[in-house]
């Protein structure tokens, strides 16, 4: 039993560190123009993170899934605590800055969920809204667009347990 636990939190922690390393990508400070800031770098891991939620919740019948997507949102947010610690923030400022993260998850998630049946625009302005570019803004929304339609559709080609798994290599091409 004890070992089923590990290797569970092994696969959710591979995962996140998947997603760490997807939005850690150097195309987006280089191709799309991205401002390497504390909050795009969140709400990066945010936008992958929530196709990956997506997939997960398909299944939302069998209760393994439902724990899996909780402790997997659990660990994110536990992580980012963490980071903002580490950063040197103090408790009322990781009070503050978490309660809203939260929310802009959420807002990010919803967004996600109908990602496929956005006009470019809709995308566009959704980009807009939680990343910053350092300038021309149409030409890296483009690159952004291209990039996580191409992600959405890997995520959902991904079987649910090789999520679980936490088998997930996403190569933008």
């Amino acid at each position: 039993m004890k070992q089923n636990y590990k290797q569970t939190n092994n696969y959710k922690t591979s995962i996140f560190e998947a997603i760490i390393l997807f939005s850690r990508n150097k195309l987006f400070y280089t191709k799309f123009n991205l401002i390497d800031t504390f909050h795009n770098r969140i709400h990066l891991i945010f936008i992958h993170i929530s196709f990956i939620f997506i997939k997960i919740k398909q299944n939302e019948e069998n209760k393994t899934y439902k724990k899996f997507y909780q402790e997997l949102f659990d660990l994110a947010f536990s992580k980012i605590e963490l980071n903002m610690r580490e950063i040197g923030y103090g408790d009322t400022v990781i009070y503050k800055n978490m309660r809203q993260l939260v929310k802009n998850f959420y807002n990010i998630l919803l967004v996600c969920e109908k990602y496929k049946h956005m006009s470019n625009e809709q995308k566009t302005n959704f980009f807009d809204k939680y990343i910053e570019l350092k300038s021309n803004k149409n030409t890296q929304n483009v690159g952004l667009i291209d990039y996580f339609n191409k992600y959405e559709t890997f995520c959902f080609a991904l079987s649910t347990d090789s999520v679980l798994q936490g088998e997930i290599k996403f190569n933008y091409k």
